[in-house]
């Protein structure tokens, strides 16, 4: 599937392994002011991989950062924990320099 087809939504081919189709949209967690924190953990063979998306309005624009950390997780709702955890330190620690 090309670039363009992913971000405007296209179809491919084979859509019975699709990532948009597998990956429900995680609910935001608002985070200090203005950060909105996606716990989006990442199906491993051994569990969940600890991963998160953050994002801030900056200037009218909504900037986003992906952040995947080594950890895993047996189950999902740990993950999901973990990744919100895990998100909210970057945050203290980066700020909005994680944007540059």
């Amino acid at each position: 599937m090309s670039l363009f087809s992913k971000l405007f939504g296209g179809k491919s081919a084979d859509t019975s392994g699709s990532d948009a189709a597998s990956k429900p949209t995680a609910e935001p967690v608002l985070y200090g002011d203005d950060f909105l924190i996606f716990p989006e953990p990442i199906k491993e063979a051994s569990g969940y991989r600890v991963a998160a998306r953050i994002e801030k309005e900056i200037d009218g624009e909504v900037k986003v950062h992906e952040m995947i950390r080594a950890d895993t997780m047996a189950s999902k709702e740990d993950a999901e924990q973990g990744s919100l955890m895990k998100a909210q330190m970057f945050i203290d620690q980066m700020g909005e320099a994680m944007f540059d």
